[in-house]
């Protein structure tokens, strides 16, 4: 059995840091016997693997999942079943399985099946994880194979040659094949060389990663590397983070193919930071005359988030030689922090950092260090593409962990295997002198990757956002689902959008049923059903939920007959265009751009609607809109077509606020786009533009909301809201906008009942 955790900083910022990585240990055995997988058209490789992309769901967990929330009559439970999780090929054994564990082939197969019935590009998530002297500065998680020539060589030869073989087979060339590439391996070669055993493999783990990437880049254009970079509470401190750049970067260019083998970069596996720290957005805010950075939880580590510290990660791998289109993932398996216990609001009271940061963080341990097991965790945001919107550095959050499978055991009196960090009585130091206890569940001993019950149950009653399920306390359900409308069809799918439920509490998301059969459930008023059979009617319903699980009533009705198919003629309509932005924004026009669609004939042009009216086609990704007023705000949307004169549903909308024009423009402006909405919360993105001559020092955005919303944390501006009013201003380090160009900032909000973009105006000096 293995387990994992991350290591200890080396430096006189030292602190115990880490998070234990689940690697189900499966036995040694033959190979399953699975049917070999047919020839299958390649797949173009996208910007965005996880964007119009079908989830694989591994039936091993899946299983263990249903088995659970059998037993405990638990629906909450139930639902954690539907979410993708990765794939752990975390010994030489697993890649060909055993009786009750699939191997990557047999994995593989069961994704060609599914791949067999949906229009969408079926994305399977693998971990490679197996380097020589794995794990260097832990216990609970060491590899099978030694730092050594032999086995660098058996590394190669037995482990990724192999898994090359298997997913570079021609069948799978339709699949987009995600690869977590060897977690917390290069982060020990930034911060524990001081460690002999570190020191020892840090030669073993380039030569490695280097083979891997180029061999696993060489299979083709379904293949997408994302390599593991720790999490803020490692690599996040700013000497740390100078050099992970260059190590990283001397990594890569050591591979065959180079910075092209690497499609980005993946934080907190296994780890419990959260993704945001709403109420701490500002690490340098002083309290009693101390930065919040300085609290004794965070020592002097600037990012208290892995949203911020991806963002910072990305600027430092671009600086360092990636290429810009490297895309940032997090793992939320286990990061939401809710319960309870979470804080709701800003408390301003606290006058000293320590009893300020400890009455605001959502991150409930009590000692940043903690890792293995740790008590109290929740399981944090859903897998979904564009977690902050299209123009963020993040692309996807990802559950690379299962949630539910124990990270380790301790030694004991009935055996010495295990890391003493998972011992609940047990004790770990920050490095610079502090003790703290481990934090770990009371009361279990389970080894690594084995099922673990109670932390399961826990996980999911500490989710944040809440999965809907039998709870108990609130008890009002949501209003029905109204306005359930068929979006868009094809041969073999149906896309339905609604208008949102409201809650005395919040809404937490939706069941969509086919018929009387549950077909899938979605955190948006929107769902695709796939998998459907040609030139059939289907008919159905919607019911809300909220985190006490209590259900709406079943919205009205809506039938749907998918499309012929081949026999019919071209009935297949593009994909939704994406990645709508704005620039070169005036007093009396704006330029669009965006992401081509794709097409099974071929796209013959869009349609763009300023708010909901067509303006203008275009054959191109590009759009100029003139004549417009200035100081004033529209709303863009964009809809691909094809020859047969399929339509595909419409973007995402983007607002667009023209500049002052010469009655005292400003000399910037700003965009508004959506970038997800669940109902009683979103996000959002603004595009700053200086539309002036020369370049801008500070700027200044503010708005006024129509409704209740409440921006809980924001990144890249400051946030000032006074009831519905709301400002944004620079950052020290964005503030210089050079003439023509533009920068980006982003928030987090509640509300409930409608959500309309506000109308901004932009200031500049």
């Amino acid at each position: 059995m293995v387990a994992h955790r991350h290591p200890a900083r080396a430096s006189s910022l030292a602190l115990v840091v880490g998070a234990a990585l689940l690697m189900p240990w499966w036995g040694v055995q033959a190979a399953q016997a699975t049917s070999v997988a047919p020839a299958a058209a390649a797949a173009a490789h996208a910007a965005n693997p996880f964007v119009g992309s079908s989830p694989y769901l591994n039936p091993d967990y899946v299983s263990e999942v249903q088995s659970q929330a059998s037993a405990d009559g638990s629906s909450a439970e139930a639902k954690v079943g539907a979410y993708q999780t990765a794939i752990w090929m975390d010994h030489i054994g697993a890649i060909a399985g055993d009786s009750s564990h699939l191997g990557l082939k047999a994995q593989l197969d069961k994704a060609e099946t599914q791949a067999a019935g949906t229009t969408s590009p079926v994305e399977v998530e693998v971990v490679v994880y197996d380097l020589p002297g794995r794990d260097c500065a832990a216990l609970a998680s060491n590899g099978e194979i030694p730092a050594t020539d032999a086995g660098l060589t058996q590394y190669e030869s037995q482990y990724i040659d192999p898994i090359v073989a298997i997913e570079g087979a021609s069948g799978y060339s339709n699949l987009r094949i995600v690869n977590f590439v060897e977690p917390d391996s290069l982060p020990n070669a930034v911060t524990n060389q001081s460690k002999s055993a570190c020191a020892a493999a840090t030669p073993y783990y380039e030569k490695g990663i280097a083979y891997a990437l180029g061999k696993l880049h060489g299979i083709g254009s379904q293949i997408y590397n994302y390599l593991d970079i720790g999490h803020s509470g490692w690599l996040g401190w700013p000497n740390n983070m100078t050099g992970a750049g260059p190590e990283y970067a001397k990594v890569v260019q050591a591979a065959t193919g180079g910075y092209a083998t690497v499609d980005g970069f993946v934080s907190d596996t296994a780890n419990t930071t959260p993704s945001d720290e709403p109420f701490l957005p500002n690490s340098n805010l002083t309290v009693g005359g101390q930065p919040l950075k300085s609290a004794n939880f965070y020592q002097y580590n600037p990012y208290f988030d892995e949203h911020s510290y991806d963002e910072a990660m990305y600027s430092e791998f671009v600086s360092s030689g990636f290429p810009s289109s490297v895309g940032m993932i997090i793992d939320t398996s286990r990061n939401g922090w809710g319960g309870t216990s979470r804080p709701t609001s800003l408390n301003s009271s606290p006058t000293d950092v320590n009893s300020y940061v400890s009455a605001n963080k959502v991150d409930l341990r009590p000692f940043r260090g903690d890792w293995c097991n740790v008590n109290g965790a929740g399981i944090g945001a859903r897998p979904q593409a564009n977690p902050y919107g299209s123009g963020d550095h993040v692309i996807a959050d990802v559950w690379i962990k299962p949630p539910g499978e124990s990270d380790g055991d301790y030694p004991s009196s009935s055996h010495s295997h295990g890391d003493p960090h998972c011992d609940p009585a047990g004790t770990q130091t920050d490095g610079n002198g502090g003790t703290y206890p481990t934090d770990a569940i009371p009361g279990y001993d389970v080894p690594a990757g084995q099922w673990f019950a109670f932390q399961f149950k826990q996980l999911v009653q500490n989710a944040y956002p809440a999965l809907g399920g039998t709870t108990g306390g609130d008890t009002t359900p949501p209003s029905a689902p109204s306005g359930l409308t068929v979006a868009s069809k094809t041969s073999s799918s149906v896309s339905l959008t609604w208008t949102a439920s409201t809650d005395n509490v919040g809404v937490t998301g939706y069941d969509i049923y086919r018929g009387t059969t549950l077909a899938g459930t979605s955190a948006t008023p929107s769902f695709t059903d796939t998998g459907l059979t040609a030139s059939t009617q289907y008919s159905y319903t919607v019911k809300a939920f909220d985190a006490a699980g209590n259900l709406s009533s079943a919205s009205s009705a809506v039938t749907a007959t998918t499309s012929g198919g081949s026999t019919g003629g071209d009935t297949t309509p593009p994909s939704t265009p994406t990645n709508v932005t704005a620039s070169g924004v005036t007093s009396t026009g704006a330029t669009l751009s965006w992401s081509a669609s794709t097409d099974n004939v071929g796209v013959a042009g869009y349609h763009v609607y300023r708010s909901g009216t067509l303006v203008g086609t275009t054959t191109t990704t590009s759009f100029a809109d003139t004549g417009l007023t200035a100081s004033t705000q529209y709303s863009y949307t964009v809809v691909a077509y094809d020859a047969a004169g399929n339509l595909s549903p419409a973007s995402a909308a983007v607002s667009v606020t023209t500049s002052g024009g010469s009655t005292g423009g400003s000399g910037c402006a700003a965009t508004y786009q959506i970038g997800s909405d669940w109902g009683s919360g979103f996000t959002a993105n603004v595009t700053v533009t200086n539309t002036g001559t020369a370049p801008t020092k500070s700027w200044k955005v503010t708005w006024t909301w129509a409704g209740n919303q409440q921006v809980t944390s924001m990144w890249n501006a400051a946030s000032q809201q006074s009831g519905h009013s709301e400002t944004a201003t620079s950052m020290a380090y964005n503030g210089a906008i050079a003439a023509g160009g533009n920068t980006t900032f982003g928030f987090q909000g509640t509300y409930s009942g409608s959500n309309a973009n506000p109308t901004l105006t932009c200031s500049a000096s």
